[in-house]
């Protein structure tokens, strides 16, 4: 599907959020990815990012009761969030504006903020609602992987079409040995340094483009609607713009905003995502040499 302009999509929008989120048609939307704020003292350079519990809640209210009210009555919401409010944020999707969850996936990271008092930060939260459990985008094709049993065993038996991401949890990764593979809900994606050729350089909260990138395969199809609420370094949009889809986000920070619109700029339609590909099932697997049995005596 070629990817069209009306005029009213294929923008990102400075301004507060949730007024901006007011402006828009209801059921216009197919996919919301949002990477809010979490409320735990990062500095941004025209958000407080220290509020009270009680207003941080009510103000998480007020936008996603909008993002709701946007989503079409097949679309999908992805919500990014620490821990500290990941319970709290899902059941106010969930309980009290009616949203259904089909998972909560850990985004595990590396090169995670170094901690001197506790265990250092190493995951973030992606909680995956649908507006309708019966009626929505779910791309199996787009996102199979290989399983361990074409990747290195080369087994015979394997579905040759690969599988979908596992519901998996793991501890540690030096516990498991190959561990965080991309057939798991642990997502093993590294977070985009200050040394990495993705990095844009000026926001500390960018997210990878490939993470994107099987979100957005996955929950919504070219040509449709991809909102973001919070753009910020304008990875969602330009991910969105890269796969053929149309795209609508907002910015508080005119600077930000600025930024994220240069890259959306450079971005095109078709254009690769920056990062290592994940697995594909075309991938020549890799067979595992047998141990030979000496004979004694």
């Amino acid at each position: 599907m070629t990817q069209q302009n009306d005029g009213a999509t294929d923008r990102l929008t400075l301004g507060d959020c949730v007024e901006g989120l007011r402006g828009l048609e209801a059921g216009s939307v197919d996919l919301a990815f949002a990477d809010p704020p979490f409320n735990i003292g990062y500095k941004y350079d025209v958000y407080d990012d220290r509020k009270g519990a009680d207003d941080y809640l009510a103000w998480t209210r007020d936008w996603t009761r909008e993002v709701a009210r946007v989503l079409k009555p097949d679309g999908s919401f992805w919500l990014a969030i620490g821990d500290e409010f990941a319970a709290e944020l899902k059941m106010i999707v969930h309980r009290e504006l009616g949203l259904s969850p089909r998972s909560w996936v850990i985004w595990y990271y590396t090169f995670g903020v170094n901690c001197k008092y506790k265990f250092s930060r190493s995951h973030a939260h992606l909680l995956y609602f649908v507006k309708d459990p019966t009626s929505f985008t779910f791309n199996t094709e787009e996102i199979r992987v290989p399983s361990a049993r074409q990747l290195i065993y080369a087994d015979t038996r394997a579905n040759p079409k690969g599988r979908l991401p596992d519901d998996t949890w793991i501890l540690r990764p030096q516990d498991v040995p190959g561990g965080f593979g991309p057939d798991q809900d642990t997502w093993y994606v590294p977070r985009v340094c200050g040394t990495f050729k993705e990095r844009a350089g000026w926001h500390g909260c960018q997210m990878p483009e490939q993470l994107l990138g099987r979100i957005i395969k996955s929950c919504s199809n070219p040509g449709d609607l991809v909102l973001d609420p919070f753009a910020g370094s304008g990875t969602t949009l330009t991910v969105a713009k890269k796969l053929r889809r149309r795209y609508l986000g907002f910015e508080l920070s005119p600077d930000y905003r600025q930024r994220a619109q240069d890259r959306l700029d450079a971005a095109e339609p078709g254009q690769a995502l920056e990062g290592a590909n994940e697995p594909s099932v075309t991938d020549k697997p890799k067979r595992v040499r047998k141990r030979r049995e000496h004979a004694t005596g």
